[in-house]
């Protein structure tokens, strides 16, 4: 039996749940009306889930702006393409979809880290010309995600985009994942919201066969993303799924309980109310990319 096609977020985040799609989905309702995702990321989940509407958010205001952006472009993706592809070549980045630019030599001296080696002069020259724009250009800063470390969208406390470059380019894979996340998205209802998780639920009415999957930061792991999540909003967050459950809204929640000796208690002694269900993990943080023993759980309360 062939297995259902993979849809790939084009923002690539690290530590997305691309890979664990079939087996998150696996738990998820037969019927969706209104899908909501207080925590959408890349947004790797929602390409993958049939619904009647969306309701996608993230407290990351690049994030939610690099997608409207790109949806801002369904329709007209000759146009985006033609913009992106004009940055990268203006500021002569590698560009393997098109055309593979690096030097044979440099190949051979860095044998896995050439595109890094080519790329960072020119890499920082764009980085600059973001950093210091009056009007900033999220056609470059899309280039930006994808020429930087490990594709991932950091900042510094002003603001400023402060990864360095990273050894990947704009290859087919990238050119995949843009033409898929158009295609998917070309009839789809979705409303974006740049909100605290708390202030987004509380904006929310709901109706039968709603559903809201859940992603959040992990409080025992240390990312970029975690740097806003406590104990505190890890209760707030757990509360909030309590009360759902009372108005009969179906949820499933992913987190981790345990991490290189530590454990996740409070998360553990609220999901034994609910259905706990073991997931291979694939989690990687920023500071450490390798993929570590520790147990990922999904939490439904159906």
């Amino acid at each position: 039996m062939k297995q259902e096609k993979i849809n790939r977020s084009p923002l690539f985040y690290v530590g997305d749940k691309y890979k664990l799609i079939r087996e998150i989905k696996e738990y998820f309702p037969s019927t969706i009306n209104r899908f909501f995702e207080p925590f959408v990321g890349g947004g790797s989940v929602f390409l993958n889930v049939d619904a009647n509407e969306y309701f996608l958010n993230d407290i990351d205001n690049h994030v939610i702006e690099l997608h409207e952006f790109l949806c801002s472009y369904i329709n007209r993706e000759d146009n985006f393409f033609k913009l992106i592809s004009l940055i990268i070549n203006k500021y002569h980045l590698s560009f393997s979809f098109q055309k593979d630019i690096v030097p044979q030599e440099l190949k051979q001296q860095y044998k896995k880290t050439y595109y890094a080696h080519f790329n960072r002069d020119n890499f920082n020259r764009l980085k600059h010309h973001y950093n210091n724009a009056k009007n900033k250009s999220l056609a470059e800063l899309y280039v930006l995600l994808i020429y930087g470390f490990n594709r991932m969208l950091r900042f510094n406390s002003s603001d400023k985009y402060n990864l360095p470059v990273g050894n990947v380019d704009f290859n087919k894979n990238v050119y995949d994942a843009l033409c898929n996340y158009f295609a998917i998205n070309k009839h789809r209802t979705i409303y974006w919201s740049n909100l605290d998780f708390k202030d987004y639920f509380n904006s929310m009415e709901w109706v039968e066969n709603d559903f809201v999957y859940l992603d959040p930061p992990y409080l025992i792991t240390f990312s970029e993303y975690n740097k806003y999540w406590n104990i505190q909003t890890e209760s707030e967050m757990l509360s909030i799924l309590d009360d759902l459950n009372k108005k009969n809204v179906k949820f499933a929640v992913s987190n981790v309980t345990h991490y290189k000796g530590k454990v996740n208690d409070l998360f553990l002694e609220w999901a034994e109310r609910y259905n706990k269900h073991g997931i291979t993990s694939n989690y990687i943080s920023y500071h450490d990319n390798t993929i570590k023993n520790f147990t990922e759980v999904l939490v439904t309360n159906y």
